[in-house]
């Protein structure tokens, strides 16, 4: 198990009486609320600064759900045509792309992104797998169709998903995916210190809220069935999505899935890093 800081040491032991107080009324409803705060950004909506490159940008919204999702559309002087959509991971915003946004726009590429649900400007408190799914849908429908889709952690899985149904697709960039969802539910469970029998029981509870197997959420099983070429790149010192999940995906050998591994860059730092945002940009020229 991790060490704890003092401050999360303090917000697992509040969780915990908490999720103990719920199982008394009813185990259903722990589960739920286990579940609920599983969708939670932990960080809340925090009010950022847009940079630069986002005041010169086109507002654009998709409804989701009900729920606005915002985001930004930005137009080459040396247009290729193609468009390529940036995807966020949870607890994140667009904001922290706007690297990929001019390296992109330089190389003649259209380029959206959009703030998740629960996230950045966009709607909402929570935000899953499935309907990130359904986000990226609606944006393909809408504005698309895309060339390429670059995505990081959780946006990553969502990104395989969808693009399971988005045939037309040429190129995906996977930063850092949330390969396994199974993995980030046990290290959720561990981290909140609530026991075995709750990973049990909140697995199962997202198997009947999305009426799908856990073994769904799972970019392994996606990149199987997705058309366009892949470029993945994870590092080996990743913690929050461990390299050891990759390992099975590498040694299916997919002729269109091409593999990075770095090491000492985990997994913010990975798409920060300035050899990688060029191996990116090269990827979609070529």
């Amino acid at each position: 198990m991790m060490k704890l800081k003092f401050k999360q040491k303090i917000a697992v032991g509040f969780y915990k009486t908490k999720f103990k107080a719920y199982a008394l009324v009813s185990k259903e409803k722990a589960v739920e609320k286990v579940f609920e705060l599983f969708c939670t950004p932990y960080s809340g909506k925090p009010k950022r600064k847009a940079p630069p490159a986002f005041h010169k940008a086109e507002k654009v919204s998709v409804v989701v759900n009900g729920l606005t999702v915002r985001g930004w559309n930005w137009k080459p002087s040396n247009s290729t045509g193609k468009k390529i959509l940036i995807v966020h991971g949870f607890d994140s915003c667009s904001y922290k792309f706007e690297k990929y946004v001019l390296l992109l726009q330089q190389s003649g590429f259209e380029v959206l992104a959009f703030d998740a649900p629960g996230h950045g400007i966009s709607d909402g408190k929570f935000l899953n797998v499935l309907l990130y799914k359904q986000t990226l849908l609606a944006i393909n429908e809408k504005y698309g169709s895309f060339y390429g889709i670059m995505a990081h952690s959780v946006g990553g899985l969502a990104a395989s998903v969808a693009a399971e149904e988005l045939q037309t697709l040429n190129k995906i960039v996977l930063i850092a995916p949330a390969t396994e969802t199974k993995t980030a539910t046990e290290n959720f469970i561990d981290f909140l210190q609530l026991g075995a029998a709750m990973t049990n029981d909140l697995l199962a509870y997202i198997e009947k809220f999305a009426n799908k197997p856990i073994s769904y959420f799972s970019v392994t099983r996606a990149v199987e069935n997705i058309k366009a070429e892949i470029f993945w790149l994870h590092d080996e010192d990743d913690i929050i999505c461990p390299i050891k999940d990759v390992q099975p995906a590498i040694a299916k050998h997919l002729p269109h899935l091409h593999f990075s591994i770095s090491k000492g860059l985990g997994h913010n730092k990975i798409y920060r890093d300035n050899s990688v945002a060029k191996s990116i940009v090269t990827f979609f020229e070529n």
